[in-house]
C-alpha cells in the first residue's frame, strides 16, 4: 500500500539524502549490511522485555533499509546482486525481530502467546514467496494491504503500546494471510489469461499447419483435365474434389468396402446365387431355341 500511493513522496524526501551519501563513498551493500546487523540486538532488546530500546533500535534500522534504494538510484549501481542482498537481508531481520517478539510473549503470558509472532513470520515468508515465485515465472505479483513497510509500522505501534501488542499481532495476521491471497489471485489471473492465450495461438498454429499441408498435397490439374499428385507451391491450386473424390477418400482413409465389393463371384454367399442365374439363363435360351426351331418352316 505505501509502494503505491506513498512511494513517490518518499523517494523525493530521500532522494537528496541519497545523493548526499555518494559522497561518503558508502556503497547499498554496506548500508544493508548495517541494518541487518541492527536487527540481531533489536531481537535480544526485545526478548528480554526492553521494549523502548527494542523500538528505538528497530526505527534505527529501518533507517538504512530505506537509504540503500536511494544511494543506489543517486550512484547507478542498481544490480541483480543488491537487489537479492536486500530480500534477504529483510527477511533474516524480520525473523529476529518478530523472533524476540515471541520470545517476550512466551516469558510473560506464557501458553501458546509465543506462537502468534511465528505465525506472521510465516505468512510474511509466504508473501515474500509468492513474489519471488511470480516474477521467476515472468509475472507480477507486488502489491498488497499488509507489505513489509506496513508490517513495520505497525508492529513499531504494538510494541510503543504494549498492552495492544497481542491485538496488533492479531490484525497483522489477519490482514498479512488476506495480502497473501491477494497476490495468490493476481497470479493466479495472469497464469490464467497467458495459458489461455498460449492455448489459442497453439490451435491457431495447428490449424494455420493443417491448411497449409492440406494446400500444398493436394492434386495439380494438368492440361487434359486429369489430376496428378504433386506439391503446389505456388498461389494458383486445383478446384475443390468432387463428392467422388471425397467418398473414395473416406472409404479409402476408414477401410469401408461396399458391400458389392465385400463378396466377391463365386464366393459361398453368392456362388449359390450366381450358379442359379446362370442355370436360369440357360434354361430360358434352350426354352426359346425349341419354340424357334418348332416354328420355323422349311422351304
Amino acid at each position: 500500500m505505501f509502494d503505491g500511493r506513498f512511494r513517490t513522496g518518499v523517494d523525493r524526501v530521500v532522494r537528496p539524502v541519497g545523493n548526499a551519501l555518494v559522497k561518503t563513498r558508502l556503497s547499498p551493500d554496506h548500508l544493508t549490511a548495517f541494518g541487518l546487523l541492527l536487527s540481531v540486538p533489536t531481537g535480544l532488546a526485545l526478548g528480554t522485555g526492553h521494549l523502548v530500546v527494542g523500538l528505538g533500535l528497530m526505527i534505527f534500522s529501518a533507517v538504512p533499509d530505506l537509504l540503500d534504494g536511494a544511494l543506489a538510484k543517486a550512484a547507478k549501481r542498481t544490480t541483480v546482486r543488491g537487489a537479492f542482498f536486500d530480500s534477504v537481508s529483510d527477511r533474516v531481520s524480520d525473523t529476529f525481530i518478530l523472533g524476540g517478539i515471541g520470545w517476550y510473549l512466551q516469558s510473560k503470558y506464557g501458553g501458546h502467546a509465543a506462537m502468534l509472532p511465528f505465525a506472521v513470520l510465516g505468512t510474511s515468508l509466504l508473501i515474500s514467496y509468492l513474489r519471488a515465485k511470480a516474477e521467476s515465472l515472468g509475472f507480477q505479483a507486488k502489491g498488497g494491504i499488509m507489505e513489509r513497510a506496513e508490517r513495520v509500522v505497525l508492529l513499531c505501534f504494538g510494541v510503543l503500546v504494549s498492552p495492544l501488542l497481542i491485538p496488533v499481532l492479531w490484525v497483522m495476521l489477519g490482514l498479512t494471510m488476506f495480502t497473501a491471497g491477494q497476490r495468490f489471485m493476481k497470479v493466479w489471473r495472469q497464469a490464467t489469461a497467458a495459458e489461455g492465450l498460449g492455448h489459442r495461438r497453439h490451435l491457431i498454429g495447428e490449424r494455420t499447419a493443417g491448411s497449409a499441408a492440406e494446400w500444398h498435397s493436394r492434386p495439380v490439374p494438368t492440361a487434359a483435365g486429369t489430376r496428378q499428385e504433386g506439391r503446389v507451391d505456388g498461389p494458383v491450386g486445383p478446384p475443390l474434389p468432387t463428392v467422388s473424390a471425397r467418398w473414395r477418400a473416406w472409404r479409402e482413409g476408414t477401410g469401408w468396402v461396399p458391400r458389392s465389393e465385400r463378396y466377391a463371384r463365386g464366393t459361398r454367399r453368392n456362388g449359390a446365387a450366381d450358379h442359379w442365374r446362370e442355370r436360369r439363363l440357360a434354361r430360358k435360351l434352350s426354352v426359346d431355341g425349341d419354340a424357334r426351331r418348332r416354328g420355323s418352316r422349311r422351304p
